[in-house]
């Protein structure tokens, strides 16, 4: 009874730690899923492949939060944002923090089996993605470039599962995701240089240094000109160019928020991506839906 109470009384410890109550992360995991989804499917997704990949982006991304707050542990709580997390405070302990992780990898196992068996091995450097990681903040200089492969290993998962072949259109899917990854977690470290450089961990913000709007823009130029790529090679039409327009627009507003490299508009401008990938796939739905 007691035992079963503690689990009770944990629950939106456990939901704090999978940040359910932000759910930015998967949106921005969700987006290019979904675009890859109707492309791969020539606007035609299935709703089986549609609910799994959905539902496995969410708990993929519950998981990671949790071994990220996992390596993190004993660095959390000497940062302001982040010195209420569950395992920083402890309300739950390291233990509680894997035990979750495994339950989280076994969902992700269980939905990966609803798949065709040929998805299965792609399955494996996924993992490893997400578990190395939270970890790479202390050996790299630009841990978002691990960050951005691990957020683009749903396309080429969504192209097998649909027996796709690889061709261009993923490539180019896939360097532009990685590239907007990049882009929209620095602005995120942008808002955490501080305490980064207080703690000792490494982030593509520190990288760049002065250069970092720079090269922000710089990365988003480049996924604006990926997506005309794609436009070309997808047949879409010029309705679509509406869409990176307003991307485009998105872009410079989250430019201007970052122009004084204040922490809280760098955040904003970080969750403005939300936008971003919402407004790219509502373009793809209304060409090739």
């Amino acid at each position: 009874m007691n035992s079963h109470r503690a689990l009770t009384n944990n629950v939106p410890h456990y939901l704090a730690l999978m940040r359910f109550d932000k759910p930015i992360g998967w949106l921005l995991l969700l987006w290019p899923t979904w675009c890859a989804l109707w492309i791969a499917s020539e606007g035609d997704p299935s709703a089986r492949l549609f609910w799994i990949f959905t539902i496995g982006v969410i708990v993929m991304r519950s998981a990671g939060c949790v071994i990220n707050d996992y390596a993190d542990k004993d660095f959390d709580p000497l940062v302001e944002r982040t010195n209420s997390r569950p395992l920083a405070s402890g309300a739950l302990n390291a233990k509680q923090a894997l035990r979750l992780f495994f339950v989280l990898c076994l969902l992700a196992l269980l939905l990966l089996l609803l798949l065709p068996m040929r998805v299965w091995p792609w399955s494996i450097p996924a993992l490893a993605v997400t578990i190395i990681y939270p970890f790479m903040k202390r050996f790299i200089q630009a841990p978002q470039l691990v960050l951005g492969l691990a957020f683009s290993f749903s396309i080429p998962m969504v192209y097998v599962a649909y027996e796709r072949a690889f061709d261009g259109v993923l490539v180019l899917l896939m360097l532009s995701n990685f590239l907007w990854v990049v882009a929209y977690d620095t602005m995120y470290a942008m808002s955490d240089r501080e305490d980064d450089l207080k703690v000792g961990v490494k982030s593509s913000a520190i990288f760049f240094g002065a250069y970092d709007k720079l090269i922000v823009g710089a990365l988003q130029a480049c996924v604006i000109g990926l997506w005309l790529l794609l436009m070309w090679r997808l047949n879409l039409s010029l309705s679509f160019l509406l869409s990176l327009i307003i991307v485009a627009g998105l872009f410079t507003y989250q430019q201007w928020l970052i122009r004084n490299r204040e922490r809280q508009p760098c955040f904003q401008a970080f969750i403005n991506n939300g936008w971003v990938g919402a407004v790219i796939w509502i373009g793809l739905l209304t060409e090739l839906g």
